[in-house]
């Protein structure tokens, strides 16, 4: 298996640049089988809880960029809270919905100040949240670098998530479509693979709408900080055993 160039951030100038080849606190690239549990997934925006759920106790998670791009999932969108209901941020692409190429090919409309958009989003959802100003300055760097590739937006988001929990997880991209799908744990390319509730948490307007289930990681983060890892621990899926 042939692997590709991932992202790392420099911790002076907030700025992301790709990784070829070498050792990163989380990014740890070696071929895949020598992992206990490893998944294979989508490259996703800001994944929903769900699919944290079910990636905490991974060993290593390959993200499978060769795949046909899929539209209108969480592959360049995320949901988070609102005041009336779930607020859905989608970053805009190259030739919009018509897209016939893989993942790692798709190209993003930068034209259009959606960083800009999602971030002002963000502020305006979570600054009275328990822990956004936590957050804020990190995430900030990334929603002010301009990534032309989807799959680089997607990269560096899960970095700088991964940072945020202090999960160790190897994150490995593969330039060819894996094969053996029963060697993995979980195949979270498919969405009803993680579409589940998950536990409940504080969100900062369930008292007005109710509790939304599955929403951005980002929204569980705001919501309890760094209790956010071990509330994934906790409810951790695991693979069933045949």
């Amino acid at each position: 298996m042939q692997l590709i160039a991932c992202l790392s951030q420099n911790k002076t100038t907030g700025k992301y640049h790709k990784l070829h080849n070498l050792d990163n606190h989380f990014f740890i690239l070696h071929r895949y089988e020598y992992y206990f549990m490893t998944i294979i997934s989508a490259s996703y925006t800001f994944p929903p809880v769900g699919w944290w759920l079910r990636s905490v106790s991974a060993d290593q998670v390959i993200i499978d960029k060769t795949e046909k791009f899929e539209k209108m999932t969480p592959r360049n969108r995320y949901s988070i809270s609102g005041a009336n209901n779930a607020i859905l941020l989608s970053i805009p692409l190259d030739k919009g919905r018509n897209q016939q190429n893989t993942t790692r090919q798709i190209k993003i409309k930068n034209d259009t100040r959606w960083q800009t958009q999602h971030w002002r989003a963000l502020t305006s959802t979570y600054n009275r949240s328990p822990y956004f100003f936590h957050y804020k300055d990190s995430l900030q760097k990334l929603y002010e670098t301009k990534f032309d590739f989807l799959t680089d937006f997607n990269d560096a988001a899960l970095l700088w998530v991964l940072n945020q929990l202090k999960l160790k997880i190897a994150v490995n991209a593969v330039a060819n479509t894996p094969d053996n799908k029963e060697n993995y744990a979980f195949d979270l390319r498919i969405m009803d693979s993680f579409n589940s509730d998950g536990p409940e948490y504080y969100q900062i307007f369930a008292d007005r709408i109710g509790y939304l289930p599955n929403l951005s990681i980002l929204d569980l983060l705001f919501s309890e900080g760094p209790a956010t890892r071990n509330i994934l621990s906790t409810n951790a899926v695991l693979p069933s055993k045949n």
